[in-house]
């Protein structure tokens, strides 16, 4: 499997990738960062180029996951490694709590330890979930949305595609937040939110 990114996000996937036993193999994609080794941790090589991509997808397996924060990017370079011959694929750690129950959650969700998703919850495409983030009953949520640590969507809430929901923030019930949205850290929704704006505070405005 190649992961996308070698930084940050992505090297918390990596224990993921360790609890689920995914390890052999694993590589990670970086074409940005000056400042990387040949390997991650001294194990798990680095590729550079699109045309690295290519051989491995060729060679060993197509399946990628993205180890990259922020929506838009995720949807972004997803669209590109499946363009390239991959595979979009989760990783969801086995220490999350999964509802067992109504649950849906689309390809290429990235779930960490200690997320929590109840029931009857549906999900699209490439989640991304902090430990300690929850998503409860009833709840939709589109494609590409990110959950920041400690962020709390609460019941009956319809979230849009490429949302992102910072720390400890919380989204009462029965809300809607618009597409390409972001809420600041530590803010409280408490109306309705429109597409495309930035709200923070409490209550979030």
């Amino acid at each position: 499997m190649i992961i996308i990114g070698a930084k940050g996000f992505a090297k918390e996937l990596l224990e993921v990738c360790h609890q689920l036993g995914r390890t052999e193999n694993l590589v990670f994609f970086d074409n940005v960062s000056t400042d990387l080794p040949e390997q991650l941790f001294g194990q798990f090589p680095i590729l550079r180029t699109a045309e690295d991509v290519k051989q491995y997808f060729q060679t060993k397996t197509n399946a990628f996951a993205l180890g990259l924060g922020k929506p838009i990017l995720r949807n972004k370079m997803a669209a590109l490694f499946t363009s390239w011959g991959g595979e979009l694929t989760s990783l969801i750690s086995p220490k999350a709590n999964i509802g067992s129950f109504g649950v849906e959650i689309g390809k290429g969700a990235t779930i960490l330890s200690q997320a929590t998703i109840t029931s009857s919850v549906k999900i699209g495409v490439g989640l991304l979930m902090y430990p300690n983030s929850i998503v409860t009953h009833d709840c939709q949520l589109g494609d590409f949305v990110e959950l920041s640590p400690g962020a709390t969507i609460l019941g009956n809430c319809q979230i849009g595609d490429n949302v992102q929901i910072g720390a400890n923030a919380t989204i009462l019930p029965n809300l809607s937040v618009g597409q390409k949205s972001v809420i600041g850290a530590g803010s409280v929704v408490t109306k309705n939110i429109e597409g495309n704006i930035v709200v923070k505070g409490v209550p979030a405005k």
